[in-house]
This record gives structure tokens, sequence and C-alpha cells, in this order.
């Protein structure tokens, strides 16, 4: 089930909250812990057990942990963490990479494997570190496994920044608004922006790369570039919305990356919810910085070739994450130096020219169709053709309005409305609500497009 989906958006979402506000607090998070179940099995029942499983298998290994380490037996209970760390591992192993083809058929894999996996993970650090006690109640713990608006695609939520929540999520008419405000916005990116930028992607990205002169090339790229971001950001900004308006608090996911400076920079605030868990769980114990340079660079190149595995094994992945590591490493040991002595949109520029390029690898379905494409985007087909010409004609206005979307000012503008008092109030509702209509027209006009992060 999606969020941008017209039975998610009269059915689903009005009957949970309808059932979450007349359910006395004690019953809220069963009632909760049932819907998410319903929305993760919705089309693929059969995982439903599996689900369980895991949710008992963790709920088990948490309490046996703890217990050990009151024992004083954390030899044993470190067994217990490397155990289940195995089985998770080892589980998204074979739904994203070994599980493609079962006897001649694809096998399709459990909604958002590769969030709830991490999300498990991290529980089971976040209890072995004595960051978070072991929960007692298994509909807690179900509930953090589960809780349907972060399940399919995150943000990733750490078990200890979620499991204080269990206690005092409240629901307020002020955190509804704020929450339905969140959603709207985020509807929007999706439906009005990232579907009408796939229109050209998608047709572009069909034509064979070298058929492409340098300006159809980059409007593939640029096109692709801005649908992913307002494809993902889109969802996380309805996740965190959707979590709100039930009393619960996730951070930002996304916070307006295409303004950084640096490629560091652009990671700090793309997907910071993955960023964050690699630092936490992989980067620092690995040693982070601690141990002089070579340790350091080995150490981010580990983290950014997992990364691109996390994504998927194909090559272009793979090439992708050692495309990242090995830009990181240069920006913290030559680049930043340089670009210090230098005006800062140069360092800006050099950030966008990046990424762009990074996207190309994310988006080609071959290491061969990559180059060619990056080749063409560089003058290997010619400046500019008729292609380029009708599609640049078509779309140039969309793409003005996209890049003027990813800027902060519109949501600074939002919250100033929010804030200024009766007289502005009602134009501001008067604009979110004509969000809302666009979004239900271009949902009940466009056929079904699923987020792009759905396949991760």
């Amino acid at each position: 089930m999606a969020f941008a989906n017209l039975f998610f958006l009269f059915v689903f979402l009005p009957m949970s909250l309808l059932l979450y506000f007349v359910m006395p607090w004690v019953a809220k998070n069963a009632m909760l812990l049932a819907l998410s179940l319903l929305f993760f099995s919705w089309g693929k029942p059969a995982y439903l057990p599996l689900m369980l499983l895991l949710i008992l298998f963790h709920y088990l290994s948490g309490l046996e942990m703890e217990a050990l380490k009151a024992r004083g037996s954390k030899r044993r209970a470190r067994m217990v963490l490397i155990t289940a760390v195995v089985f998770d591992v080892l589980l998204l192993c074979f739904f994203k990479y070994a599980a493609g083809f079962v006897g001649g058929k694809a096998l399709p894999s459990p909604l958002g494997v590769s969030f709830f996996t991490f999300s498990l993970l991290s529980f089971l650090f976040d209890v072995y570190r004595e960051k978070a006690p072991a929960p007692h109640n298994i509909i807690d713990f179900g509930l953090f496994a589960t809780f349907f608006p972060k399940v399919s695609m995150g943000p990733i939520v750490r078990y200890a920044d979620m499991a204080p929540q269990f206690k005092r999520h409240r629901f307020t008419w002020e955190k509804f608004g704020r929450g339905s405000r969140k959603f709207i916005v985020g509807l929007s990116k999706k439906v009005l922006l990232a579907n009408t930028l796939g229109d050209t992607f998608y047709a572009l990205s069909a034509l064979p790369p070298k058929g492409l002169s340098a300006c159809g090339a980059w409007l593939c790229a640029l096109s692709y570039s801005l649908m992913l971001y307002f494809d993902f950001s889109g969802y996380s900004d309805m996740a965190i919305g959707l979590a709100e308006m039930f009393g619960f608090r996730f951070e930002k996911n996304f916070n307006y990356p295409y303004l950084s400076g640096s490629v560091s920079e652009f990671w700090r605030r793309w997907h910071m919810s993955l960023g964050a868990w690699f630092k936490e769980y992989v980067y620092f114990p690995l040693g982070g910085s601690r141990q002089g340079t070579l340790h350091t660079c080995i150490n981010l190149m580990a983290v950014w070739l997992l990364t691109g595995i996390w994504h998927g094994t194909g090559a272009c992945f793979v090439l992708w994450g050692i495309y990242y590591g090995v830009l990181i490493i240069l920006e913290k040991m030559v680049l930043s130096k340089a670009f210090a002595k230098l005006p800062g949109f140069v360092g800006h520029l050099f950030t966008l020219l990046c990424v762009v390029v990074g996207w190309v690898f994310f988006f080609s379905p071959s290491p061969g169709s990559a180059f060619t494409l990056l080749g063409h985007m560089f003058g290997a087909g010619g400046f500019i053709d008729a292609t380029a010409r009708y599609y640049w004609a078509s779309s140039w206005r969309l793409m003005l309005i996209g890049a003027l979307a990813c800027l902060p000012v519109w949501s600074q503008l939002g919250r100033n409305l929010m804030a200024s008092g009766k007289k502005w109030f009602p134009l501001s509702l008067v604009a979110y609500g004509a969000l809302l209509i666009l979004c239900i027209a271009g949902m009940t006009n466009d056929t079904y497009s699923t987020f792009l992060y759905a396949q991760f």
C-alpha cells in the first residue's frame, strides 16, 4: 500500500485516525500494531508470519542480552548479539540479493526489508550497549518494528530514539495539524513534482544513451536528480507527518541537500537517517577517524562500499559506493583546503556536478550504459539535437519549478503564515487545501506510480 494512493488517503488513514482517537490509552499501541501489520501484509500476506517471527525472535534476544549482562555474562550476551546480527544480515542478503529468482520465478521481497532490518539491527545494538532498556512489552516492540509510517521506506528510526515515546505519545490537535501539513507537503512533492518529472526522465532513459546529445543527456540526469529528491523526500515528509498525527516524533530525513557546499555536506543532508545509522553502527565501531589517516580512508571506503551494496549488488551500485568513497576521501584530504580559498559558489557547483554524475551510476542498468551517458553529457554525442530541443521545450518550466522547490524559502513562508496569527491563518488553510485538491486530482488522473526507493 502506498501513501500516494486514494485508498490509503480516503479509507486506511481516516479509519486509523478514528480508531486511534476513540481507543482508550491502554489499547492505542495494540491498535496501531494491528494496523501496521495490516499495512505491512497488504498485497503480500504470505510474509506476515515471517514478520511475527522476527518480532518474537528479536524481542526474546533483547531480553536475553539484558539478563545476561545483568548477571555479568558479557561474553554470552555478545554471542547472542552476534547470532542475531548474523541472522538479520543473512535474511537481508537472501531477500535482496539471493532470492531474485527461485525456481526460475521472481520472488518478491517483503515490504521495506532493508529498512525494517536496519531498525531491528539498531535495536540489538542499542540494547547491547545499554543505550535503551530491552522492551518488556512485546506490543510496544512490535510497534517499533512495524509502525506503518516508517516500515516501507523509513526514515530509519533507531530504537533508542523511539522507545521512550511508547509511554508518552499523545494525540493533540496541534500535533495533528502540524503532521497534516507535513503530509500534504510530502504528497505534493510526490504527486505534483516527482511523478511529472518522471515523464521526462523515463522518456529520455528509454532512448539508447549513445543517441542522446549533451543537452539531452544532461536533461535526463537532471530530471532524475530532481525526481528522486522529490520522490524520497516527499515520502519522508509524509512518514514524519503521519507519525506526528499519532503523537510520535521522527527526526527529519532531508535538509535541502542541493544547497550543499561540499559532497560531505550533501550526505549530511540527504537520507540523514541512513547516514546516521552507518556512522553510529559501522564507522564509529571501525574506529572512525581516531586511528590515523590510512585507517580513516579505509573506514570511509568500507562505509561507502556497504552503502552502495545496501541499495543493491549490481555493478553500478558498487561503482556508486566506490565513487563516493573516493570523493569523500579526496574532499577530506585535499579538496576542502583548496575550496576554502575559493568563492563559496565554486564548492556548491562542484558538489552539484558530482551529485548529478553520481546519480547516473545510480539509475543506469549497467556500467556500460552509465559511462556512455556520461560521455554524451560531456560532448561525445554533439551539443544539441531535435530530441533535446523537444524535451527541453516541454519540460523547462517544470525543471525551473523543481529547482525553486529545492529552496527552503517556501517552507519558511508556510511556517510564517501559520505563525502570523488569525489574519493570515485562513490563507494558509486555503493554500494547503488547494495543494491537497491538486494532489487528489493528480492521483485520480495518473496511473499507479510507486515510490522509487521502494525497490531498495
